[in-house]
């Protein structure tokens, strides 16, 4: 069986697929305030484009896939391409990522026809904040959608809460407890310099060890290393005894994960990005939309597979990738 495996021997089995660069929120650290989206129909790929590149990416060994934006459920007949992704073979999970502002209509049809696992963006548990964070969003309205999400018996589901020093950051425990009542996951994202939004919220980094400070000053002796599958991102999971809750962190300012890098990211207008934090891109819209055979598509993959660069530079350069927008390429 063909594999993806980059020039520093980095299997990929994860394609993050960027459905819609569109959102119904404007979180401060994903996009300016007065940022707007010029894309036109023709640019975008359709559910049929996607369904072909993610098979071919299956049949070179990708086991999993997530669905992202932008906000993913605002694309019109999402559920089509969920059915169309559902029946291809070799995929191991379908995944959401979701403001889960529309989560609570969606999600017993998203678990039917194959999402088995969903991550909500919460960042705040006060509904002031959460508005202000989301630049207008309800509170409430997420945690029906992550309570549908629940119900219908998807699993995982994980929040992700970026931590903003001076935002949110004495939420931390409180987010932990959340989680552990509902039996659901928590990741703790490191902001990232990411379009000019990601690069001001450089102001509030609150790095990985402060958190696993605060959640080893109260959970210490509860924790333990967390099982990982080998289709994981990138999240650092521990498991805290006595509940259904792993947490992690996400760090990729303060202490880098590209070792363990095993995933690629498809854009909306059909860019194969090889690294959040570096330029390079291949186009696979043009190829999609030629004659070419699905052995020529998989000689461009593996080539552009064969570019992805070791490493970003989160740490040290924080405007190489000003122009794009974090809800542009799906974070």
């Amino acid at each position: 069986m063909n594999m993806l495996i980059d020039p520093f021997n980095r299997h990929i089995t994860y394609l993050r697929v960027s459905v819609t660069d569109h959102c119904n929120l404007r979180c401060l650290y994903c996009r300016e305030e007065d940022h707007k989206i010029f894309t036109k129909r023709s640019e975008v790929l359709s559910f049929e484009e996607i369904e072909r590149i993610v098979r071919i990416f299956s049949e070179l060994g990708v086991k999993k896939v997530r669905l992202t934006g932008g906000e993913p459920l605002l694309r019109k007949g999402i559920l089509y391409l969920t059915k169309l992704l559902g029946e291809i073979p070799g995929l191991q999970d379908i995944a959401l990522s979701t403001n889960a502002h529309l989560l609570s209509s969606f999600a017993p049809a998203l678990k039917k026809h194959g999402v088995n696992q969903v991550n909500v963006s919460l960042d705040s548990l006060d509904d002031r904040r959460f508005r202000d964070i989301t630049r207008g969003g309800d509170l409430t309205t997420t945690v029906k959608g992550i309570d549908a999400a629940i119900e219908s018996g998807m699993k995982p589901v994980k929040l992700n809460m970026v931590v903003m020093r001076g935002v949110n950051d004495d939420e931390i425990e409180a987010m932990v407890e959340f989680s552990i009542h509902r039996g659901i996951d928590i990741r703790f994202i490191e902001t990232m310099p990411v379009g000019f939004a990601g690069i001001e919220s450089v102001n509030h980094h609150y790095s990985e060890q402060e958190i696993l400070d605060r959640i080893y000053k109260k959970y210490g002796d509860r924790l333990m290393n967390a099982t990982r599958n080998k289709t994981d991102g990138p999240a650092k999971a521990l498991f805290i005894r006595g509940t259904n809750t792993n947490l992690a962190t996400i760090s990729a300012v303060s202490n880098n994960f590209c070792n363990d890098c095993n995933r690629v990211r498809l854009t909306t207008k059909g860019d194969l990005i090889l690294c959040l934090g570096q330029e390079d891109s291949v186009s696979l819209r043009d190829a999609v939309r030629s004659s070419m055979s699905d052995d020529e598509m998989k000689e461009i993959i593996i080539n552009a597979i064969n570019k992805k660069p070791e490493k970003h530079f989160f740490d040290s350069v924080i405007d190489n990738i000003s122009h794009r927008q974090m809800v542009e390429i799906g974070g």
